[in-house]
């Protein structure tokens, strides 16, 4: 039995998730980032994370072929960010009016963000549309505020 991809899309609107951009940098392209909200911790000991990037997407081949990425967890400040990477936008304007700056290991890390974790990659698969990337967290820097939620197709917040 086929699920019916509307239908499919409408039940994933229904799960809650936290926000993130996603980061890359090389000295030719610069920086590059993409929302995303498929995120998750894979392990503790070694730490790793993984995320899903869709393959056509020029973050996602820069974090492929560099082999390190940063995740950068969005707080309920940081709503018009996550538009701003959610695509439409040149690479250059979705960092113009973001503060950032290179993190110990040469990835992007969003200076207001809630957590920045900085990664390499480990391991990655081919799934459909996307890259499941899973990445070593290399170094994590915390900063104080509140993670935004995306749930049903809007931002929500804990209360």
């Amino acid at each position: 039995m086929s699920v019916d991809a509307g239908q499919f899309k409408n039940a994933l609107r229904l799960w809650a998730s936290g926000v993130t951009v996603v980061t890359a940098y090389s000295s030719e392209t610069g920086p590059r980032g993409m929302t995303a909200t498929s995120f998750s911790s894979v392990s503790i000991d070694p730490p790793q994370i993984l995320v899903c990037l869709n393959q056509n997407t020029d973050t996602g081949a820069l974090v492929l072929a560099q082999q390190q990425f940063a995740v950068n967890v969005l707080t309920t400040d940081q709503q018009a960010v996550s538009n701003q990477f959610a695509g439409g936008s040149s690479q250059a304007q979705r960092f113009a009016e973001v503060a950032w700056q290179l993190g110990e290991n040469a990835t992007p890390l969003l200076s207001e963000a809630l957590v920045s974790l900085e990664c390499k990659v480990v391991q990655q698969v081919l799934a459909g549309t996307h890259w499941v990337v899973i990445g070593e967290v290399q170094n994590v820097v915390c900063r104080t505020g509140d993670p935004v939620l995306y749930y049903d197709g809007s931002y929500r917040q804990l209360s």
